[in-house]
């Protein structure tokens, strides 16, 4: 750690008789005197109402802030923005979710640089707000905590928003009435937070606590409860002692942090999205992070919690019987994960985690690590002439580890979610729906309406999908995403036909046509890439994105 100035941007900004006119524009927004001798601290806030996720990050923003304050800096609130993944599912507007990722990371940079400030709070609560605001952390590499805007607590009747993709998909096949469908819309999704289970977004505020970038619990409070509100708090706090101690998330963000990170992700049973958005952070901090690392922690580390959506229970009841905490010590415990860590309580993860208490008994949630769902990771990453660069499964084990069948072939997700409601789809079929890449879609749409449909269509256990897109944390059943290289780069998904026969083994890990090279090498003689309509930002963002495999940034390599 290099102990610098706390001050050493806002100086630039505010000190000496030249920054006069800095300092005028500073007064009318309610700085005084002595704020200009004080480090100032970025709170980049993701509140919204265009979703319930973020639709109560304004007071945890101006928590963060008072926070700041009271322990000697000068806070400065700005917003970023954010879009809502459960609102634009199945529409054109779904290709527009990942490219705001690069959006918010690059706006919080933008602001950070151009404003000279000193430390950031970073709030998210959405899927692709928190990976962006932790790839700006990454990226300018001052003092940071993020916090997690929390979860949503559970819809009437135990339900939440994936039982109302779900509920489509029974209404298509008439075993959900229009009143049951009407219900569960109104019903499942109760007020502010970030969808109820295992899903990205509880996913990822897990991972980052785990990396070590946000403080003990972040990850396992309710949004609307007063836990989260002081966790706000004490973050604001803690950039100022951050600083003060010279510690950045270089500090933090090591190989090892990634690998903790991972673990718990695969305890917990998270989602896919996990591999691309810790690829994407990895990236921004400088560390070198890939697929095969996925494999490697996964091959040790089993899956433990009976979570949404493959297992019962949801966030809100994790966080009644202690919420991460003591899965993280049995994992220390175990040797599976790093305790010499550093994270931004200052203190190691060990001591973060000394004293802390197990479940208590009786509680099925959390299995024991005798006794796991599965005994190794259920993020598969499997290659094979399929997906030579890698493709991601999320295997929990009661899907199965193999499967084989027929092509179905769609060249967009409306129209396989048309065909699956239509109940064109049958028992042994592999969909395959292609060109929802990175660059393809563009954007790399989640899949999470057709497999909702599937699922609700009773269809889980004996259809396979696979993409080059991506899927929701909320979708499960036998499906594979991030098929890379994707069909608009040339992958041989580009040429799969129907009828082909398709395996998908998790055991060995592989992913193929049964097509030997000659046959594919001939299709790939005449294909010929589609070029979809798309607006401005996503013709940019094609033309930069990177493959899946690589965790799809649009950064330029330093």
């Amino acid at each position: 750690m290099n102990k610098k100035d706390p001050r050493e941007h806002s100086r630039v900004v505010v000190d000496g008789v030249t920054r006069a006119p800095s300092r005028a524009m500073l007064r009318a927004v309610g700085f005084v005197d002595e704020d200009f001798g004080k480090p100032q601290i970025g709170i980049a806030s993701t509140w919204s109402q265009v979703t319930p996720c973020n639709m109560h990050i304004d007071v945890l923003a101006r928590e963060a802030a008072a926070g700041a304050d009271a322990a000697g800096g000068k806070s400065v609130i700005f917003n970023t923005i954010t879009v809502s993944d459960g609102i634009s599912m199945g529409t054109p507007g779904m290709r527009y979710s990942l490219v705001s990722r690069e959006v918010i990371a690059d706006s919080i940079e933008t602001v950070v640089e151009a404003e000279g400030l000193d430390g950031l709070v970073a709030i998210g609560g959405c899927d692709k707000n928190m990976p962006g605001c932790m790839m700006a952390v990454a990226r300018m590499d001052r003092p940071a905590v993020f916090v997690y805007g929390g979860t949503i607590r559970p819809g009437r009747g135990h339900t939440d928003v994936i039982s109302v993709f779900e509920a489509v998909g029974g209404h298509a096949k008439g075993t959900v009435s229009d009143a049951q469908l009407l219900e569960v819309e109104r019903s499942a999704i109760p007020g502010p937070g970030s969808c109820g289970g295992m899903y990205t977004a509880n996913t990822m505020a897990s991972a980052i606590e785990a990396l070590g970038m946000s403080l003990p619990n972040s990850s396992a409070q309710e949004a609307v409860a007063d836990a989260k509100r002081n966790d706000a708090h004490r973050a604001g706090a803690a950039v100022c002692e951050l600083l003060s101690r010279g510690i950045r998330p270089s500090d933090i963000l090591c190989q090892e942090a990634f690998e903790n990170a991972i673990a718990v992700t695969i305890a917990l049973g998270g989602s896919t999205n996990a591999v691309l958005h810790l690829l994407a952070i990895a990236a921004a901090a400088n560390i070198e992070l890939s697929l095969d690392d996925f494999s490697r922690v996964g091959a040790r580390v089993p899956m433990l919690a009976d979570l949404r959506p493959s297992g019962r229970y949801m966030m809100s009841e994790l966080i009644a019987i202690g919420g991460i905490r003591p899965l993280m010590k049995t994992l220390l415990d175990a040797g599976l994960l790093h305790g010499g860590c550093l994270t931004v309580s200052g203190q190691t993860l060990s001591e973060d985690l000394a004293g802390v208490a197990p479940y208590p008994d009786g509680q099925d949630i959390i299995r024991p690590l005798e006794n796991p769902i599965k005994a190794d990771s259920h993020l598969v990453i499997l290659r094979g002439n399929l997906a030579p660069a890698g493709a991601v499964a999320k295997i929990t084990g009661k899907e199965g580890e193999r499967f084989e069948g027929r092509a179905r072939v769609f060249g967009s997700e409306q129209q396989a979610l048309d065909e699956i409601l239509a109940g064109g789809i049958q028992s042994g079929d592999v969909i395959v729906i292609r060109y929802e890449g990175p660059k393809g879609g563009p954007g790399m749409p989640e899949m999470l309406s057709p497999t909702s449909a599937i699922m609700g269509q009773g269809l889980g256990d004996s259809v396979a999908l696979i993409t080059d897109g991506r899927f929701s944390g909320g979708s499960h059943g036998f499906v594979v995403g991030h098929v890379a290289p994707e069909a608009a780069s040339g992958g041989p998904i580009a040429v799969i036909e129907d009828g082909d026969r398709i395996v998908i083994d998790a055991r060995n890990r592989e992913i193929s046509v049964d097509l030997d090279d000659k046959v594919l090498d001939d299709r790939m003689l005449g294909w010929q890439p589609e070029v979809r309509d798309a607006g401005c930002l996503l013709r940019k963002y094609a033309r930069q994105v990177s493959c899946a495999s690589q965790g799809a940034v649009t950064d330029d390599p330093a």
